[in-house]
């Protein structure tokens, strides 16, 4: 199979030819990765279980693993739920189109394959542009994880799709690079409290400020024994896994509670110290890659240091997190050093995604 990659030339998005092409493809059954503004995303007709097969085999993502659908508006949402409670409407209200993804009972016409089998569907409204286009143009659900080989380091660009999925999928729709890095936070609002099960760019804070109390589930999994299917998507085995082996840097240390300056202060300092200790010892015996955040001091050994981003501002380190590591892997370092932020804010998305990577 050829991929083709589609590049939009008009300045009305809604009219370009390759957004156009994509939709056709889309509602004949192909495979067609788009972007959003959290990652690109490997879509099908969500309504099509064939096609929503189709991308478990381009991907080699076990069935036992859930796939978000992505919608063009709320009307569209409502018409794959059972049920749409007074916390959706809320949360759909504050955050739509954008990064959250809710958990919600699934209508009949929604397959099996979508939800590994489970009564609840993801469902999710995209803020990017070509996105939210592409989804309208094509009149379908669109289900969509993330356009890589499963278990990779998670696609910003489109050449990080093709990276992985060049020949195992009819088209991709190039926009530039998505603007927050990082995959949407899965929500849970129908259950008391509310639950998280993925971290993303809407945090737990601004959550309890709309619906009250709300928990980050931990959900511990099995090497040996699979599950049979998960509540979401995101909480697998191991995630975002770069070719290189990945150590963490200030992985043990839980501070940085939110606006409490000296904890975060105090975790940066010793975070830059152990990353330099990390490097020297890894740099006796290994090709060593690090993310340094912008100001740091770069190891005095022989490394490839690619800067992340600033430290205070941890958008920047999310937006950069996928782009650098698969940049390192490309120059075949045998590890990657990386330290971990604060657990405020976006920070816990990121914690969550390097921990599921380095495990």
């Amino acid at each position: 199979m050829k991929t083709l990659r589609l590049r939009l030339t008009s300045a009305v998005i809604e009219a370009d030819p390759a957004l156009l092409q994509a939709a056709e493809i889309l509602r004949s059954g192909g495979l067609v990765a788009f972007p959003t503004e959290t990652v690109y995303g490997l879509g099908a007709n969500a309504l099509d279980a064939h096609a929503v097969e189709a991308i478990f085999a381009a991907k080699q993502r076990p069935r036992w693993d859930p796939v978000i659908v992505h919608v063009a508006d709320t009307a569209a949402a409502r018409r794959v739920t059972l049920a749409w409670p007074q916390a959706a409407d809320r949360l759909a209200e504050k955050f739509w189109p954008g990064p959250l993804t809710m958990l919600l009972p699934r209508a009949a016409n929604i397959p099996d394959v979508c939800t590994a089998g489970r009564e609840k569907v993801g469902l999710r409204m995209p803020s990017h542009a070509v996105a939210l286009a592409l989804i309208a143009a094509a009149g379908v659900p669109v289900a969509a994880p993330s356009a890589n080989r499963f278990g990779h380091t998670s696609p910003t660009t489109a050449a990080h799709v093709l990276a992985d999925l060049e020949g195992r999928i009819d088209a991709i729709l190039d926009a530039g690079p998505c603007r927050v890095g990082v995959e949407s936070t899965v929500l849970d609002p129908t259950t008391n409290p509310a639950v998280i099960y993925r971290p993303g760019a809407i945090t737990p804070a601004q959550i309890r400020r709309l619906l009250g109390d709300v928990v980050v589930a931990e959900r511990s999994i099995s090497v040996e024994v699979p599950p049979e299917s998960l509540e979401s998507p995101g909480i697998g085995i191991r995630h975002y896994a770069p070719r290189a082996r990945l150590i963490l840097v200030g992985n043990d240390s839980e501070s940085g509670a939110p606006n409490d300056a000296a904890n975060n202060a105090s975790h940066e300092a010793a975070s830059r110290a152990e990353l330099l200790r990390v490097v020297e010892r890894e740099a006796r015996s290994c090709r060593v890659g690090v993310l340094l955040p912008t100001g740091w001091a770069a190891p005095g050994v022989a490394a490839s240091v690619l800067a992340w981003g600033t430290w205070s501002e941890p958008e920047s380190l999310a937006r950069n997190l996928y782009v650098q590591i698969r940049a390192l892997d490309e120059q075949g370092v045998d590890v990657i050093v990386c330290p971990m932020p604060p657990a405020d804010g976006i920070g816990l998305a990121i914690r969550d995604r390097l921990r599921k990577a380095a495990k």
